[in-house]
């Protein structure tokens, strides 16, 4: 019988561009399009920044390339340092089943991989296609957090899986880099949790980071503890506590998750794109936010747990807390009217009208969202004015879900929206066009050197 190991090694190893159906292909490139967008919006952060600085220390002799600057390191401190500014803004898509998390943070060692490797946009399609899968599959199988592990574990997995594909190694040695991976590569869920720090953004990049480091020593001939998940010191007993399996890979006629994976609307985690969207509605029937006596958000126990577990959810010291701040981000939307980078930052980080207003607002669980969670992203959202008027709005799914997708169009102004001030208009035009006809492109090195600043 395969060990969990070897059946990823051998799906990463066996997909087969040709045999992706046209819609799972275009929401690959959907995903890409959307990734790159919020690579260059979060370039010039700080995290970013002290990515770069690292990176530029080390030189190779087979090198990947920073987006943006151009600058040229190691194929795993390039996807550190790509995978930071694709996470800094929280813009980027996300995946709910037992487990949630963000699949495209794992195109950071994609690209690099792909760079390395000379590989074309088919290529580069068909891993971001193996990646999501493992992910959301795996997601669909287990929940971490209650063990106080952190998704990005998961996340590791997947770029390993994607990589390995990318640089050529054989399912043997696939099998051999997700041994290695999983092995060395457990993460805490306290990143996500009370006062939350810019780690929270490099956690999945420093995943990508060591899952490009375990597929070269993969391909050199390194092998890995195994099985690593059934084993007596494995991740059953270590991580999940119990043996899990897992749902069959899309393929052959079977569905694959990437369709079920969701894009991102607002700047914020994504178990409050439902809230936001709800005060933003809720707005609308107001008037002046200063007549709100109360507001009550009901939502799945996942998301209160996560975004309003902790009282610094209330009074966020910094934009990693902020944005992962269903009270806080609640707030904004209802104050003004809009989610944009400038509200995670002072002057508005520490407005005592807006966090007033927050102060007002009350969170709980709702067990019908919990009934309907991951197929829905339920909030209930009453606002109680100051002369006893209650207006009230219901968001099953939020606008981006997969139950309710973004348009390309949408998600192509999104991109012009996060390239601007980084790239001319001209220059992300040229992306844009080439990222939409991907499957068409000989060499993934076209796409980064368009990014180049």
């Amino acid at each position: 019988m395969q060990t969990i190991a070897e059946k990823l090694g051998a799906y990463a190893s066996s997909l087969k561009y040709e045999t992706l159906p046209k819609a799972v292909a275009h929401q690959a490139k959907r995903m890409i399009v959307d990734t790159l967008g919020c690579a260059l919006g979060g370039y010039a952060s700080g995290p970013g920044r002290i990515a770069r600085e690292l990176a530029a220390i080390v030189t190779s002799s087979r090198p990947a390339t920073i987006l943006c600057s151009g600058a040229q390191t190691s194929p795993d401190l390039a996807a550190f340092a790509n995978g930071v500014a694709i996470r800094y803004l929280d813009f980027n898509d996300g995946y709910t089943g037992k487990e949630a998390g963000h699949p495209s943070d794992s195109i950071a060692a994609l690209l690099s991989s792909a760079e390395v490797a000379n590989a074309n946009g088919r290529e580069l399609i068909t891993a971001t296609v193996i990646a999501y899968e493992i992910f959301c599959r795996m997601c669909d199988a287990l929940n971490i957090k209650p063990m106080g592990f952190d998704h990005v574990t998961i996340g590791a997995m997947a770029s390993a899986a994607g990589a390995a594909r990318l640089l050529g190694l054989t399912q043997t040695q696939i099998t051999e880099a997700i041994n290695l991976t999983v092995a060395a590569n457990i993460a805490l869920y306290q990143t996500r949790i009370g006062n939350v720090s810019m780690w929270k953004g490099c956690a999945y990049a420093n995943a990508s980071r060591n899952a490009i480091f375990a597929a070269q020593l993969a391909a050199l001939g390194m092998t890995g503890p195994s099985p690593i998940f059934e084993g007596r010191g494995g991740y059953f007993t270590a991580v999940s506590r119990k043996p899990f399996g897992l749902a069959p890979f899309g393929g052959n006629g079977r569905p694959f998750k990437i369709m079920q994976c969701f894009i991102k609307k607002f700047p914020l985690g994504q178990y409050s794109q439902s809230v936001v969207q709800a005060a933003l509605e809720a707005r609308t029937l107001v008037g002046d936010v200063r007549d709100i006596a109360e507001v009550h958000i009901r939502t799945l126990e996942t998301a209160v747990s996560m975004m309003a577990g902790d009282p610094e959810k209330w009074r966020p010291p910094n934009r990693e807390t902020a944005d992962h701040s269903m009270p806080y981000t609640a707030a904004v939307a209802l104050m003004h009217g809009a989610i944009e980078q400038r509200h995670f930052e002072d002057p508005c980080l520490h407005d005592p009208e807006l966090l007033g207003l927050a102060g007002r607002i009350k969170c709980s669980v709702s067990e019908e969202a919990n009934r309907r969670e991951p197929e829905a992203m339920l909030c209930d959202f009453e606002v109680t004015l100051a002369n006893g008027r209650r207006e009230s709005i219901r968001v099953e799914y939020h606008r981006g879900h997969w139950r309710n997708p973004m348009a390309d169009a949408e998600i192509g102004e999104k991109f012009h929206t996060l390239a601007r001030g980084v790239l001319p208009r001209a220059r992300s035009d040229a992306l844009l066009e080439r990222l939409w006809d991907l499957e068409n492109l000989a060499d993934v090195g076209t796409l980064i050197e368009l990014m180049r600043i």
